[in-house]
C-alpha cells in the first residue's frame, strides 16, 4: 500500500507506505529503533526486535528527498470473542515520528488506506481498534476522532465495556486487573521518559477529556495502561473523509510531541494538540 510517491516528492511532502513485518529490512528495524529509544526508558534493541516480531504491519514515514525512515506506526491484527461472537479487529502499537516532521499527514494517508481495505474483508461486519494507551494523547486519539468508543468521557456506550474486557482475558490475563481495567506489565515494563508527554493543571482544567483520562489510569506515569476501543462502521469512514478533506494543514505541528500513539485515518480535533 504505497501512497503516490512521485506526487509526494514533488510536494517536498514525506511519503508514508506499508509493509509487512516479514518485509522490513535490517536497515529499517535499526532505523525505526533509534527512533524509538529517544522516548522510552526500559528498552533494547533485542526487546524492541522482540516485540515488533509479533506484530502484522508497520507503517513507516519516509523523508521526500533522501528517503529516509523519519516516522513509523506498527500495528496487529487480531480477532477476540465478546458476546459468543468473534470479533474482528487490529491493534495499535508504537507511532514514533521525528520532531523535523512533526504535523505531517502521512501516516493519516496511510492508516486511511489500510482502514479501507481492512473494513473491506468485513463488508456487513463493524471492525474495531484495540489499543492500550499509557498516554492521554493516546486516549484523545480515539475520543477526539471516534464516535463509539470506550470508556468515554460522557460515559457513553457502556456495552463495548466487555468487549475491552474480553480482549484484555484472552490476551493480557496475567496483567490486568479488572477492579481498576489497567493493565500492568511491571516495573521494568517501557515507559515513556517523563518529559514526554505531562500532565498539567492547567490542561485538566482546559480538556475534560485529559481529565478523564487522568481518572481512569492515575498511574500512567509508572506505566499502566487504560485499555480502550473504537467501533468502526461505513457511515465512520465517511465522516472521516469529510474531515480529513476538509483540512489541508494540520495544525498545531510545533506543539504537537510524538508519543506511543496511532495516528487514525481522521485529521485530529484541535484539543488533542495540547501538549
Amino acid at each position: 500500500m504505497l501512497e503516490l510517491k512521485l506526487l509526494r516528492k514533488l510536494k517536498k511532502e514525506p511519503y508514508s507506505e506499508y509493509k509487512p513485518v516479514k518485509g522490513l529490512s535490517k536497515l529499517d528495524i535499526q532505523c525505526m529503533y533509534a527512533i524509538f529509544e529517544q522516548y522510552y526508558l526500559n528498552t533494547s534493541l533485542e526487546l524492541f526486535e522482540s516485540d515488533l516480531s509479533e506484530k502484522t504491519g508497520v507503517f513507516i514515514v519516509r523523508d521526500p528527498k533522501s528517503d529516509k525512515l523519519v516516522g513509523f506506526s506498527t500495528i496487529t491484527e487480531r480477532d477476540f470473542i465478546a458476546d459468543g461472537k468473534v470479533h474482528h479487529a487490529f491493534f495499535s502499537g508504537d507511532t514514533i515520528i521525528e520532531e523535523a516532521y512533526w504535523g505531517s499527514r502521512a501516516l493519516q494517508r496511510a492508516m486511511y488506506r489500510y482502514v479501507i481495505l481492512y473494513k473491506l474483508r468485513y463488508p456487513t461486519k463493524p471492525v474495531y481498534w484495540m489499543l492500550i494507551s499509557k498516554g492521554f494523547k493516546t486516549y484523545l486519539l480515539l475520543a477526539n476522532n471516534y464516535y463509539t468508543y470506550y470508556p468515554h468521557y460522557g460515559n457513553k456506550h457502556q456495552f463495548l465495556q466487555e468487549y475491552v474486557e474480553a480482549y484484555c482475558q484472552q490476551y493480557y490475563a496475567k496483567y490486568y486487573d479488572k477492579e481498576s481495567g489497567l493493565l500492568n506489565f511491571g516495573d521494568d515494563y517501557q515507559a515513556l521518559r517523563p518529559d514526554v508527554a505531562p500532565i498539567t493543571e492547567e490542561m485538566r482544567l482546559q480538556n475534560s477529556k485529559i481529565e478523564f483520562f487522568e481518572k481512569c489510569n492515575p498511574t500512567w506515569v509508572k506505566g499502566t495502561e487504560l485499555p480502550c476501543i473504537g467501533e468502526i462502521h461505513w457511515k465512520d469512514l465517511y465522516m472521516y473523509v469529510q474531515r480529513f478533506l476538509s483540512k489541508s494543514v494540520s495544525k498545531g505541528k510545533n506543539r504537537n510531541k510524538p508519543v506511543n500513539v496511532v495516528v487514525t485515518p481522521e485529521i485530529i480535533h484541535e484539543d488533542s494538540k495540547v501538549a
